[in-house]
Formats: C-alpha cells, sequence, structure tokens
C-alpha cells in the first residue's frame, strides 16, 4: 500500500516556475505509474500528466503540454512536477496519485491520492 504526500505548493506571479514534490512511503513505488491531477476551485478535478513505472514515458495534458515536466526517482520513492511559465490559470490543488495503468488520463485508473498541495499564481 502507497501512502503518498505532496509538498512544495505555493505562491508564484505569472511567468514563474514551482516544483511540487510527492513522495510515497510505501515499498512498491516502481510498481506504479504517478499521475499528477489538479482541481481549480468550482471545477472537476483534471488530469495533468503522468509518468511510467521507470520514468522512461511521460504524458501530458495539452495546457501544460512544454510548460510541465514530470520526472521521478525511484530510489527515493519521490515523483516531482516542474511547473514552468505558470500562469493564473494553472491555480488549483495539486495532488499526485499511483496507478497500475499508464497513461491513466482519468482519475478511476488510480487506487492511492495524496492529499493535494495549494499552488496559487498571481497575474
Amino acid at each position: 500500500q502507497e501512502q503518498l504526500v505532496e509538498s512544495g505548493g505555493g505562491l508564484r506571479q505569472a511567468g514563474g516556475s514551482l516544483r511540487v514534490s510527492c513522495a510515497a512511503s510505501g515499498r512498491t513505488f516502481s510498481n506504479y505509474a504517478m499521475g499528477w491531477f489538479r482541481q481549480a476551485p468550482g471545477k472537476e478535478r483534471e488530469f495533468v500528466g503522468s509518468i511510467g513505472r521507470f520514468g522512461s514515458s511521460t504524458y501530458y495534458e495539452d495546457s501544460v503540454k512544454g510548460r510541465f515536466t514530470i520526472s521521478r526517482d525511484n530510489d527515493k520513492n519521490i515523483v516531482y512536477l516542474q511547473m514552468n511559465s505558470l500562469k493564473p490559470e494553472d491555480t488549483a490543488v495539486y495532488y499526485c496519485a499511483a496507478s497500475t495503468h499508464y497513461p491513466a488520463l482519468h482519475s478511476y485508473y488510480y487506487d492511492y491520492w495524496g492529499q493535494g498541495t495549494q499552488v496559487t499564481v498571481s497575474s
């Protein structure tokens, strides 16, 4: 069983950068593809991107492609979401999640979820 804890959220100005992390406590981290989702106030949770079990494959939602990068370190049981060229519409709570499927664009593919970290981008 995986427990996921996000960290690194905060406030940035538009055009800035931020990296959020997700630490897993289980012993089977490399068995899972990892995804990032976000939920803005009043909106449904949406897929941001995902990374395969060994980090060689990534998939991104169109609105973040070229700006966001997902990476993982299986030795440290951590997955990262590097966000560049931030826009006010990126403001949301960001969640990491673990799945045995990839690229797993929908939340129902995911077995474990973190509690989320707030990212706010000011204009």
